[in-house]
Order: C-alpha cells, then structure tokens, then sequence
C-alpha cells in the first residue's frame, strides 16, 4: 500500500526535472558567455590600445623630424653665393632655377626669397614672383633677428603653411629674407585612410593639423562638435580604400573611439589620436559564435531525446482532440441559440424604439405646457392687480401692468417658436448680453409671486458687466424656474429667504439658493420626470429642460446643498471680453 501510495507523488518531480535542468543548461550557457565576452573585450581592447600607442609615438617622431629637417634649410640657404650675389647685384634671373634645383632635394613644400623691401625675387613657384610681403610677420620677425624663425601662416583655403624664415646679411648688411615652407601636408595624407582620426594642436589649442580638413582652425572641443570622430573615420576609409571590407559593429563598451594625447617637444605642440575599436567586437564575437554554436549543438542533443518521449503522449493527446470535437458541437448549438435570441433582441428593439417615440411626443407636449405655465400665472396675477387698479382709478399703474401681460405674451410666442424649432437649433442665434439684464427681467417677471409670499430677495450683482455669448431669452426661462423652484422649496418656511449672487472673472456664475429643506437625491434630479412636488403642481420637467439650456449655451447647470442648509443652485457660462463683444 505504502509503495502505491508513493507512484503518484513521485511522477510530478519527475515530470519538473528536464524543465529544471533546461533553465540550469540556459543560464550556464549565458554565465559563460558574458564572462568570455568581458574577458575576451578587455584583453583585445589592450591589443588596440598598444597598436595606437606606437602608431602615434611614430607619428610624433616623423613630424619632429620633419620640422627639424627643415629648420636647418634656412641657414644653408643664407650663405648660398648665388643667392648673396643676387641680392647685391639685383640680378634674380638664375635664382628662382636655383631654388628649384634644391627644393627637390631638401623635400621642402616651397622656397622663397624676398629682397629688403619684402617683394619676391626668387621662387620654387613662379606664380607668386613680384608679391610684396613686407608687413607679414615672418618678415618682419626674420629681419630683426640673426635666428631662423618659424610661424604659422593660415591659408585662404583653412589649412596652415608653416614657414622657416631667416635673414639673408653680408659683412652687416640685410640683403634680404629666405622662406622655407615645411611639407607638413604630406604627412596629414599618410595619416589619413586608416582606423584612425589625428589632430596635431599648438601651445593654445588651436588644431592646425588634422585628418579631417574641417577640423583645422578649432578648438579640439569646437572640432569635434563640427564632425563627430566616427564620421571623419568613416569618410576617411571610403576614399581610401572598400568600406564593405569593414566589420559593420565599431563600437565597444558604450564607445565608439579611443582617445589618446602625445606631447611633441616642439613649441607645446600635442598630438590627439582617436582609435576605431572596428576590430575588437569581430574577434570577440567570433570567439563567442563558437560558444553559442557548442551551447546549441547540446541543446538540440537534449531536445531530440525529450522528443522520445512525445511519442507516448501521442495516444492522450487523441483523447483529448476527441472531447474537445465534442465541446466544439456543444458550442456551435449554444451559437445558434443565441443567433436566435439575438433575431428575438433586434424585434424587442424596434418595439422599443417606437414606444420611445411616442414617449418623446408625450414628454414635448408637457414641456409646452410646462413652459407655457409660467407666463400664464404670470399674466393671471397681472390682470388681477390692473382690475384693482383700474377700480381704484390708477390707470397709469394699470397700464403699466397690461405692458407687463404684453411682453408675456411675447414671451410665450417666442417660446412656441423655440419648442418649435428644438430640433434644429445651433449658435446661429447666439449674441452677446449682460447676465445682469437677464436676471433682473426674470425677477420682474417673478415679482407679484415674490410678493405675495413675502420672499426676502438678496441679490450681490457686480458693477461691471458680465457679458456671455447666447440666448439671452432662454437663459431667463432658466432662472424662472430656478427662482419658481426656490419658491416652492420655502412654502414651508417661516421667513422665506432667496439669495442670487452672480459674479464674473473668466466664468460668469449666477448662485440662485434659498433656505428650503434641501434637495433628497442629487442624482436623479435633473432627470426628466422627477419631482418631489405634489401631483398637479409639476410634472418634473424644469430642470431637465434648464440643464439641456444651458448645456446648450456652453455652460453646466449644477445643484448641491448649502452647508446652513437648503438648495444651491449654480449656472456657470463661460464669459465673453468686453471688447470682443464691442467688435462684434
């Protein structure tokens, strides 16, 4: 019994070993990898850097060698017979043959000879012949002293001419002045077309030598802002020789470049190299495709003798495709009852839908009759006050009052039309008007009931106008009905008391609140239909329609209960500049 008990254990230990062992094998698998990869980068990453520390060691020795070459050039040339004898008899017509004849041999870029007063006389180039160059500092600088004197001269084209200048005198007399131009070009065109990018600085870092031609002329950061390194690298390979030969990843460890710095013994001078790690991540990568290629060749090994053991789950798997046939018919009968019911949905829908018709026309109907209630008790209330009037032979106040039952009745055409109209309304209508005009002609039009209940009336109504854009009839049927609301919230109150509170900034705010009992449900009540009144006095429809206005007018219509109590009213319109209304 023991050992029966123990089989059924025993099979899910089983069954998590080769899935352990895999993620074992996996993470090993990438343990070696990494380690190679760091150990590997970092030992041909030191092989790069070696390489570069002797190619620009090598560098700084031909461009010292080539500066001292050239700087003995001019003490030479000074005591050339024929050039002295030139100076002194003013005969130059063998001289500039004679310069030609050394500047091949001396391997210098150009030779030049000046006479006292700065013009050439004799040159390696035949082209610049009679150019004065008396106020040039390489002159002047040779003529005060006995040294030979070097300067950086800038070309037009933004590369550099570096000279060798030294005084031609006999017996203590300055003859003239001798140049020497050092070829200092050649070796920027030896440097370039290789993984390499070099600048050669002076005592101020300024580059004057380097293998991209924008880079003379800066500052080594200004420089490297101008044309990155691997840019200047890259340019450099496709005049020189196939880029497509070179490995596509340069770039290791987050770099794309080694910098190095060499001093040059010569004026403060620095060389800056920059180095391609182009070779580096090809040999690692490799080294670790042998790896990753081993690291397969066991995982395939160990795929192909779990796949022996697919062949018995073969018969199950069977079992298996035949109950789920099984629940696929069950679910193709569910799908075709629920076709059914959904046929059965879509018919329930248009009855509803025509039942919603009809609905709406009831709801329309008694929004007319809702509407048409107020100016009605409005007018019933006007004509009883000018019968007393008129009684009491006040026909001036009297006709005041059938003025008042004249604008309702303008007022309810107008409402007509708009019920009317209701489908199709927009802001084509929409002008400016102050909110202030508004609310007092929806108090006139509430006055004979505010005085008949005795209402204490607060209104805070600001200086300046509070000008919104919109209908200026719709909003007062807003505030009726508020102020009707307030009035039938406080029929209970002892003293009755209605504040109206409107202020402007970048809304328009107009508070309607009153001393009532306060609303029951916040939530329902601005649905249609929905009133606390008895029956016969409201169908509870006014706030519906009120949110409806001034949603149409761009503002919302919020209600909450004051902190002392009763029923608060707020109608938030966005405001309109008073000089935008002006130039409209």
């Amino acid at each position: 019994m023991s050992a029966a008990s123990d089989m059924p254990s025993a099979r899910p230990a089983r069954s998590w070993w080769p899935r352990i062992a895999l993620v074992l094998f996996c993470l090993a698998a990438i343990a070696i990898i990494w380690v190679t990869n760091q150990i590997l980068t970092q030992r041909f990453t030191e092989t790069v850097k070696n390489r570069a520390e002797v190619r620009y060691t090598l560098y700084v020795g031909q461009l010292v060698s080539e500066l001292q070459r050239n700087s003995i050039v001019p003490q030479l040339l000074v005591r050339d017979p024929e050039l002295i004898a030139a100076l002194q008899t003013g005969d130059y017509s063998g001289s500039s043959q004679r310069l030609l004849s050394l500047v091949d041999e001396i391997g210098a870029a150009s030779i030049l000879l000046y006479d006292g007063q700065g013009q050439v006389v004799a040159a390696t180039d035949r082209a610049r012949l009679g150019e004065s160059h008396a106020g040039a500092e390489y002159f002047a600088s040779a003529r005060r002293t006995s040294a030979t004197v070097f300067t950086v001269v800038p070309n037009p084209n933004g590369s550099y001419a570096f000279l060798y200048s030294r005084r031609v005198e006999e017996g203590g007399e300055t003859l003239g002045v001798i140049s020497v131009e050092v070829d200092l070009a050649r070796l920027e065109q030896t440097w370039a077309g290789t993984q390499d990018a070099v600048m050669v600085l002076d005592g101020g870092g300024t580059v004057l030598l380097a293998t991209e031609p924008r880079w003379r002329g800066r500052e080594e950061e200004e420089a490297l802002l101008q044309t990155s390194v691997p840019s200047s690298i890259e340019r450099a390979l496709r005049v020189t020789q196939d880029w497509a030969t070179l490995p596509v990843d340069a770039y290791v460890s987050g770099e794309a470049v080694l910098r190095r710095e060499l001093r040059i013994p010569f004026q403060g001078w620095r060389l800056v190299g920059f180095t391609a790690y182009a070779s580096v991540r090809e040999q690692v990568n490799g080294v670790l495709a042998l790896e990753i290629m081993g690291f397969a060749i066991a995982l395939a090994l160990a795929f192909w003798l779990s796949n022996r053991k697919t062949a018995s789950r073969l018969l199950r798997t069977q079992r298996e495709s035949a109950e789920l046939r099984l629940l696929n018919a069950r679910l193709s009968r569910e799908i075709a009852e629920r076709e059914r019911m959904e046929k059965t949905l879509q018919v329930a829908e248009q009855t509803l839908a025509q039942s919603s018709k009809l609905a709406v026309l009831g709801e329309m109907s008694a929004a007319v009759s809702h509407e048409l209630n107020q100016p009605l008790a409005a007018m019933k209330t006007y004509l009883a006050g000018a019968r007393l009037l008129i009684q009491r032979r006040r026909h001036d106040e009297a006709l005041a009052s059938f003025q008042r039952i004249d604008d309702l009745i303008d007022r309810m055409g107008a409402i007509t039309r708009q019920l009317k109209s209701y489908a199709r309304k927009g802001a084509d209508a929409f002008e400016p008007f102050d909110v202030r005009d508004a609310a007092s002609s929806a108090l006139a039009m509430m006055e004979p009931q505010l005085k008949a209940r005795r209402v204490a009336i607060t209104r805070t109504i600001p200086d300046q106008p509070a000008m919104v854009l919109g209908d200026r009839l719709r909003l007062e049927q807003v505030l009726v009905n508020l102020l009707r609301n307030a009035l039938d919230a406080t029929r209970s109150i002892p003293e009755p008391a209605v504040d109206i509170l409107l202020a402007a900034g970048q809304t328009v705010s107009l508070t309607v609140r009153d001393n009532g009992p306060g609303i029951e449900d916040l939530d329902a009540l601005f649905e249609p239909f929905y009133t606390t009144k008895q029956p016969g006095d409201g169908v509870g429809l006014g706030l519906a329609i009120s949110s409806g206005i001034v949603n149409d007018l761009g503002g919302r219509l919020t209600a909450r209960n004051g902190a002392d109590g009763g029923a608060v009213f707020e109608v938030v319109l966005p405001a309109l500049d008073t000089p935008a209304a002006a130039a409209e």
